[in-house]
């Protein structure tokens, strides 16, 4: 029996903390050069959920875009110096926070084909064909 649960572990809770960086980045970077930081945020967030995704699998993006919400709706909440980083009202913190989702969604509703270690041929099926019985 080959045990997996530590490794599949640990690719979650890197996720995790991937999400926590990602999320900390985007939030500080959203509003700063506009429209290119709202751009480049999302870009971010799309490209590490790919990354997630291809790493360690749906069950790992979920951990990412679990880590991700959090980290964003609590960076969203005032500071102790009455400031915020994602102002209501403002479109562009909608669009980061709703954008920053639909990224996630779309790394989760990618082809799995995409996400394969096999190399296939154009037009080839890919599943193994059974050989005929031999005479």
């Amino acid at each position: 029996m080959v045990r997996r649960a530590p490794a599949a572990l640990a690719r979650w809770v890197g996720a995790v903390v991937l999400a926590g960086a990602v999320g900390a980045i985007g939030t500080g970077a959203h509003r700063a050069f506009m429209p290119w930081g709202i751009a480049a945020a999302l870009a971010l967030v799309l490209a590490a959920a790919v990354l997630v995704r291809a790493w360690a699998g749906l069950v790992g993006l979920l951990g990412y875009g679990i880590g991700w919400v959090v980290v964003v709706q609590l960076l969203s909440l005032t500071g102790p110096g009455g400031d915020v980083l994602i102002a209501a009202g403002q479109p562009v913190g909608y669009v980061w926070i709703v954008g920053g989702m639909l990224m996630v969604a779309a790394a989760a509703f990618a082809p799995r084909r995409w996400f394969r270690d096999h190399a296939t041929v154009a037009g080839q099926d890919p599943r193994p064909r059974a050989s005929a019985p031999s005479a």
